[in-house]
């Protein structure tokens, strides 16, 4: 089942796990949208640097730490996403608490494991 992804945290860079999860999903046929600070295409992908009011996410991956997810806690619940999934180094137990009070499912997972293994 193909599920649209947003992607916080968007980086250029190729050896950035954002990177190769956005490359990932592609490959997998997961729509794709996504939000970085730079401009730029990955595997055909534009990185947005305006948050915008997507439609139909299933799937918020974030990659920023807990204090720069902070100022991103209105809009990813104002997208009404199913999950939010928190790669490796992005845990945060009390955005946690405003999604569940939100009905929206938080995963402590890395994004790349899951699809990896049939699990995303």
């Amino acid at each position: 089942m193909r599920k649209k992804t947003l992607v916080i945290g968007a980086s250029l860079k190729p050896n950035r796990y954002s990177n190769i999860a956005i490359e990932r999903l592609v490959s997998f046929q997961h729509e794709v949208v996504a939000y970085g600070l730079r401009a730029g295409t990955i595997a055909g992908i534009s990185i947005d640097t305006q948050l915008k009011p997507y439609s139909a996410i299933d799937t918020v991956t974030l990659y920023l730490n807990p204090q720069r997810q902070v100022e991103y806690y209105d809009y990813i619940i104002s997208l009404n996403p199913k999950r939010v999934i928190f790669n490796p180094g992005t845990e945060n137990p009390d955005f946690y608490k405003l999604l569940k009070a939100a009905n929206i499912e938080s995963e402590v997972a890395c994004t790349l494991v899951l699809l990896s293994t049939n699990q995303y």
